[in-house]
């Protein structure tokens, strides 16, 4: 297995270094663009790394940059904290969007999650009076603001936002029900 060392642009001042490891000979961020993903796709997200990779029954097959909720990349606690959730989660449901050009719906608030937002209730870290939330989910950006993607932005209310053509791309790929790791 071969090991891909990339490294992305100098964005404000700081680099990012990701490794990939696949099993072809291409060097672009996917196997290729006329192939599709093999069997059984799943999503990993990794919050500290700003990526969003998909694997098949092959292995890595993509990894795209993606921005979220609040930049301290928190675990999300309660509805309005703006930060994205951890955890393992399944898209519910997929549509094109007016605003965000493609949206995939997460499962989320799961039933783990529950039991973490309730925790934090009982040893007072959130409010008795707080919510869950939801409406959690994998999208685009504004038109003509994929910027924010390259600067690693974080702007949204909780969600993971991509470029819309890699939001399209993704899209295309994975069906609903697939598994999705959130993780930092």
């Amino acid at each position: 297995m071969k090991t891909l060392w990339v490294l992305a642009s100098f964005i404000a001042g700081s680099s990012v270094i990701a490794t990939h490891n696949y099993t072809d000979n291409n060097p672009d961020r996917s196997r290729s663009k006329n192939s599709a993903p093999v069997g059984t796709v799943y999503i990993l997200i990794d919050k500290s790394d700003y990526e969003l990779s998909l694997y098949d029954e092959k292995g890595w097959y993509a990894t795209y940059p993606v921005v979220f909720g609040n930049s301290s990349l928190s675990d999300k606690k309660m509805e309005g904290d703006k930060n994205t959730p951890e955890g393992t989660f399944r898209i519910a449901s997929k549509r094109v969007h007016d605003k965000w050009h493609r949206f995939m719906a997460l499962d989320y608030p799961t039933k783990e999650s529950w039991e973490r937002f309730n925790e934090r209730k009982s040893r007072g870290e959130i409010p008795g009076s707080a919510k869950i939330g939801g409406g959690i989910g994998i999208h685009g950006t504004w038109p003509h603001e994929d910027f924010q993607i390259d600067r690693y932005k974080n702007w949204t209310m909780g969600c993971i936002s991509m470029k819309n053509e890699d939001v399209e791309d993704l899209y295309k790929y994975v069906p609903t029900g697939t598994k999705i790791v959130i993780r930092r």
